[in-house]
């Protein structure tokens, strides 16, 4: 597991990353496996945001992944700007946020998804997150 920080500070501590994404995995029967988590500045998730989906502007997390066996190779890329920013809209903190954002990446890579707008917080995906999210803060994970 890597984590790294291009062009943003250190948003969530690298030992508090790992046990989220090891959480997750963990709760999903996922194999040990090769995941990168990488805190990027608004206008580098913009630039990601734009070549790859076509989008031009910063998004919150982008993953991409793959099983492979029992195992998953994936990269996931947050930004802790919007994340900070989603927080104040939705009275959650920014640790909290951050935590959400990469459980919500490696759950992506894992093959999950949710549909736009509304209904994605009533999803199966958002369950599934939000109790993982849950299990971190209170520390069972």
């Amino acid at each position: 597991m890597d984590v790294a920080f291009a062009g943003e500070r250190r948003a969530l501590a690298a030992r508090t990353v790992r046990r989220v994404v090891d959480c997750v995995l963990s709760g999903e029967r996922i194999e040990p496996s090769r995941v990168t988590v990488t805190f990027m500045s608004v206008a580098r998730m913009r630039g990601l945001n734009r070549r790859t989906f076509g989008r031009d502007c910063a998004t919150d997390v982008i993953s991409f992944g793959m099983k492979h066996d029992a195992n998953l190779v994936a990269d996931i890329y947050v930004c802790p700007h919007v994340a900070r920013r989603s927080a104040r809209r939705y009275g959650a903190s920014a640790r909290e946020e951050l935590i959400r954002l990469v459980v919500h990446g490696t759950l992506h890579a894992l093959g999950y998804d949710h549909p736009a707008g509304i209904n994605r917080v009533t999803s199966p995906m958002w369950k599934r997150q939000e109790a993982y999210v849950h299990q971190v803060l209170e520390g069972s994970c």
